[in-house]
């Protein structure tokens, strides 16, 4: 998969994946991710990609020429699957979302700034708009790296055992059950017998059951089909 981040803020990007499970996924070669500084694709000598927006009102706007000139630039080299916008009136992220953005092989990220981005933008270029959460933040480059985190775990190859993240919370539509690590007893406080009794189908049985408590307690909304 390659990754096109557009961005104001390059440098607020770039330390995410140079550590953990990003950073192995590019050393492996299975993930590139790449950033562009929109100010690179400026025609303002002092570089400005934002201006006051029409009508009034507080608040910068993104312009559309230099977003235009990076998105152009980018498809003249390749094909893009997906062009996604952060924004907090997108669909909320979830983890269908992040399987769905998985499979896909160029995607282009545009990371909102100011008061957002001139409506043209979203009218001509953007496929996909995403938010990660009802809240505002100073830009979209944490929801970006937040989406990238989802999605890159789930590229097969990234995760050292591929059907770790098909366990996840979500993935079926309910909660990951408890899990225990050694030692057994701990203070007093034991695991559960189930769990080292070496019956992988009573096992099975009793996460399936302990994930459906678990998301009846804590998350009902997501048993409500």
């Amino acid at each position: 998969m390659r990754i096109d981040i557009i961005t104001v803020v390059p440098d607020l990007l770039k330390s995410p994946f140079e550590a953990s499970i990003m950073q192995r996924s590019i050393a492996k070669g299975l993930v590139e991710v790449h950033f562009h500084n929109l100010r690179d694709y400026s025609a303002n000598a002092y570089k400005q990609v934002d201006d006051y927006q029409f009508g009034g009102g507080a608040g910068m706007v993104m312009m559309i020429e230099p977003i235009d000139k990076c998105i152009s630039e980018l498809k003249e080299e390749r094909d893009y699957d997906e062009i996604i916008y952060l924004t907090p009136d997108g669909e909320t992220l979830n983890q269908g979302i992040a399987n769905q953005i998985s499979l896909q092989k160029n995607i282009i990220l545009l990371c909102g700034h100011y008061k957002g981005v001139d409506q043209r933008v979203r009218d001509q270029f953007i496929t996909r708009e995403i938010s990660i959460g009802d809240y505002v933040l100073s830009g979209g480059e944490l929801g970006a790296l937040i989406l990238c985190d989802a999605v890159i775990r789930l590229i097969p190859g990234v995760l050292g055992n591929e059907t770790s993240a098909l366990t996840d919370s979500f993935q079926d539509d309910m909660l990951a059950p408890p899990v225990y690590t050694r030692p057994a007893e701990y203070k007093g406080w034991k695991v559960p017998e189930i769990l080292t009794s070496g019956n992988t189908p009573k096992i099975e049985t009793w996460r399936e059951e302990q994930a459906y408590k678990h998301t009846l307690k804590r998350r009902p909304d997501l048993l409500k089909d």
